[in-house]
């Protein structure tokens, strides 16, 4: 309903896609679906009663599923000494367990299109992790590896790639440097090659290059979108 999703589902619809909007915040979605001209359903990503009744009735509004977007994500930052136990399982559980519900969900009506795709969003993190954001990285380490394996399992039927973007003009990069006490605070858009954030427009233009027939040898792949932290 905010952020990368919102702005990939804008312009997939620009795209002429017909597309469904999953997020746990019922109103932000319907909101969002209505402004973009979506399909809206409240879902909440770590359970998994709610996930397959979410992506059942998705699959019904559109008469199947042959795309996908992982872009539910949330992130905390403190060291590993402060990172109570309970805050890892949440991030682990919205950022790894999630996508893993969704696609385990989705596979039935994704391979019965015969040429699909999906695109789970991970982190420039999974590749080079900042100190102080041990359960974020892990988790999105966690994603590229599992993206591998969806995609060695279920080739040539449908293509699995990872999109791991560096810091993006978010509400949850917003949220995160109004947080007083938050490491993002530390990141210096100096490790930044282009010296500045991502606009969610520019990580969307990816997931659509991923999801597009342009793409069409492409699987099982982690394209960073990052600004050049990694290598700068």
């Amino acid at each position: 309903a905010s952020g990368i999703g919102r702005a990939t589902a804008e312009l997939f619809v620009r795209e002429g896609a017909k597309v469904a909007l999953l997020d746990v915040n019922a109103a932000a979605v319907q909101e969002a679906a209505r402004a973009i001209g979506g399909t809206a359903f409240a879902v909440d990503v770590t359970n998994e009663a709610s996930v397959k009744t979410a992506v059942a009735a998705a699959a019904a509004a559109l008469a199947g599923i042959d795309g996908l977007v992982n872009s539910a994500g949330i992130s905390t930052h403190a060291l590993i000494e402060d990172t109570d136990f309970a805050t890892w399982q949440r991030v682990l559980a919205v950022n790894l367990n999630g996508p893993f519900l969704v696609c385990r969900a989705a596979l039935p009506w994704l391979k019965k299109s015969g040429k699909a795709t999906v695109v789970n969003i991970a982190s420039g993190t999974a590749m080079q992790p900042f100190a102080g954001g041990s359960a974020y990285a892990a988790s999105k380490a966690g994603l590229v590896n599992f993206n591998r394996v969806l995609a060695k399992e279920h080739a040539p039927l449908i293509r699995a790639n990872v999109v791991c973007p560096g810091l993006v003009d978010t509400p949850l990069v917003d949220a995160l440097e109004r947080d007083r006490d938050s490491l993002v605070k530390t990141v210096s858009l100096d490790k930044y090659a282009l010296k500045r954030k991502a606009k969610p427009a520019e990580i969307a233009a990816a997931i659509l290059f991923l999801t597009s027939d342009e793409s069409s040898f492409v699987t099982g792949s982690a394209l960073v979108v990052d600004g050049g932290r990694i290598f700068y």
